[in-house]
């Protein structure tokens, strides 16, 4: 193989031009230096390819099977470089990001319109699932990182960052307003129904592992695939509803549901950034991390 490419550009750019002159005008070189380098490349291949005509350069047999696969040869190398300029100017790409319920409405949806507006040309997929699976999909690499909840079991060659606090609140409501002025312990929460997320959820496993912590036992009446649906059994009275407080704030505020108070503080847990260390992401990937004050 010709270890010089340079004579193959100056061979194709001859053979598309069909002139020695003409191909020395494009390549802003001299026509003897055109001259030279096909004479080169002839003598390291040992066939001739060009045959001169009062038209100009006209392809051998040789050269005519030569310059097929080299024109494809550099068509592909020219596309190459137009993507991944196109990348660099953010005019072309994809993110693949998993998030739960949770982190993605709460936290990533205000980034995701943010970065689509600065970046229209993007094209990102979210594949929603618990933090769990989402942490699956980033070892198997189909997503470029992740947006999970605490807590999450360290994994070898994943970086987890904190990315926002999470404020996790006890929510009831008409049927327990003798509780709405009470402080109340921890340990009275097993007098009263609890609806709570399923047991493969991190918000879960966090208050397991706080009330296993406290010596509390809990029991809880309802558990549920989804936050909102915490709220919904909250506002039908059928328990106290353990969630995060964004998801009840409308609520709250409008007074169809209240705040338990406690006398310890509530423990808080962060929402995080999950991404493979060292990890190479493309100029679309870099710039969301930036607008998530994350650098990759």
């Amino acid at each position: 193989m010709i270890n010089n490419i340079e004579l193959y550009r100056i061979f194709r750019t001859v053979a598309r031009c069909k002139q020695f002159s003409a191909a020395a005008k494009e390549l802003c070189v001299s026509q003897p230096a055109v001259s030279q380098a096909v004479k080169l490349l002839e003598e390291q291949l040992s066939c001739t390819l060009f045959v001169r005509t009062s038209k100009g350069a006209q392809l051998t047999a040789e050269g005519a099977i030569l310059y097929n696969h080299i024109d494809r040869a550099f068509g592909e190398i020219e596309r190459g470089e137009h993507l991944v300029a196109q990348m660099c100017d953010m005019e072309q790409g994809e993110i693949c990001i998993g998030a739960s319920d949770m982190t993605l409405q709460f936290y990533l949806l205000p980034i995701l319109e943010q970065y689509h507006i600065k970046y229209p040309h993007i094209k990102i997929q979210v594949t929603n699932a618990p933090t769990p699976e989402t942490m699956e999909a980033l070892e198997a690499g189909t997503i470029d990182f992740g947006v999970i909840s605490t807590p999450v079991e360290p994994r070898e060659g994943i970086e987890i960052l904190p990315v926002h606090t999470i404020r996790d609140i006890f929510v009831a409501g008409t049927s327990f307003l003798q509780l709405k002025h009470h402080v109340l312990s921890f340990e009275e929460l097993t007098h009263y129904p609890l609806v709570c997320l399923e047991k493969n959820t991190s918000t879960r496993r966090f208050w397991d592992a706080y009330f296993a912590d406290q010596k509390i036992e809990i029991k809880p009446e309802f558990e549920l695939a989804t936050s909102d649906m915490i709220v919904q059994f909250a506002l039908r009275n059928l328990g106290v509803g353990l969630v995060m407080e964004s998801f009840a704030e409308p609520y709250l505020k409008n007074g169809m549901l209240f705040e338990l108070m406690f006398d310890k503080k509530p423990p808080e847990r962060n929402m995080c950034l999950a991404v493979r260390k060292n990890y190479l992401g493309s100029t679309a990937t870099k710039n969301f991390l930036a607008m998530m004050n994350v650098k990759s």
